[in-house]
């Protein structure tokens, strides 16, 4: 019997590969951040837990996909998202910069800050006017690039743009962008190259359908339900400011369609999520907080 291989970008799955595996989120993140030496590379990882809970409860919740450290205290936080939204770089901001300042107590010296690197996997195309797949953000002089602030490292990979064929990237990085992209929840045969490496054989393991029960594939049939909706209801805002746009007659009237659309595709997105969450029971303030809706708007859905 042929084995079904789940698609690694589903919450359920990518979480069971890179949260649940310190070996694999260790390969993943060597070949995807921005290391220039070997000793940069990390070694071992602490597996942190996701919920970064703030100390006053009227500031902002926040969860994450997988979030570790190493033996040197860096931080490093993983993120798989299915569509793109601008508040999702925000969203990014804010949780490298919480993980950031919550490393000291208050009797401690700055010194002892490590950076946090977050790396962000995007399964959408967000700069359109832009050939590369790999964007890597950091604080730097505006005249003199060379001259860096440390602290805060926020790498997107737009998987969409991604072909086995661009040239320079690391072996490393490209097998584990053809694992994210080629393996789509349909494959029954792995090429052999992805096989031949030990941490990317052992990531096709762990999304091998045989391995999860019917519960868990109902949830990660569901998670796919969610994304097509949020698909459709972005796109159907982002045509209908369009057209809107188009009927002043005005490069200006089509950019306001642009904007309205965005807006209305975004808005639907959040309630869409917030209604899937709620039939799971979520309550609704952690709703709420995820989501951006107010809690009355949740509670009228």
């Amino acid at each position: 019997m042929a084995k079904r291989y789940l698609d690694p970008k589903a919450d359920l799955t990518f979480k069971r590969v890179f949260g649940e595996h310190p070996d694999l989120v260790i390969s993943l993140l060597n070949a995807l951040l921005p290391f220039q030496t070997k000793e940069e590379e990390i070694q071992s990882v602490e597996y942190l837990t996701p919920e970064m809970v703030p100390d006053n409860p009227l500031r902002k919740f926040s969860i994450v996909d997988v979030r570790c450290k190493d033996n040197r205290g860096r931080q490093f936080i993983v993120e798989m998202q299915m569509v793109w939204s601008p508040e999702f770089m925000q969203r990014v901001m804010f949780n490298s910069a919480k993980a950031y300042v919550r490393q000291l107590d208050k009797k401690e010296d700055y010194s002892l800050l490590e950076p946090v690197y977050s790396l962000n996997l995007v399964n959408d195309v967000f700069l359109k006017d832009v050939p590369e797949y790999y964007h890597y953000y950091r604080m730097v002089h505006e005249k003199h690039t060379e001259k860096v602030i440390d602290g805060l490292h926020l790498v997107f990979v737009e998987l969409p743009k991604f072909t086995p064929h661009t040239m320079g990237e690391k072996k490393m990085q490209v097998l584990w962008l053809r694992y994210l992209t080629e393996i789509d929840g349909y494959m029954e045969t792995v090429p052999q190259e992805l096989l031949d490496i030990p941490e990317i054989n052992k990531a096709m393991e762990v999304v091998e359908e045989s391995a999860y029960t019917p519960e868990q594939l109902l949830g990660y049939d569901k998670f796919w339900d969610i994304i097509r909706t949020e698909n459709t209801l972005y796109s159907s805002g982002v045509r209908q400011g369009l057209e809107k746009g188009m009927e002043q007659g005005l490069e200006k009237g089509r950019e306001v369609g642009r904007l309205e659309g965005r807006k209305e595709g975004q808005k639907n997105e959040k309630i869409a999520n917030a209604r899937k969450m709620k039939a799971y029971g979520l309550a609704l303030e952690m709703i709420a907080d995820i989501t951006g809706l107010t809690i009355d708007e949740v509670r009228d859905l």
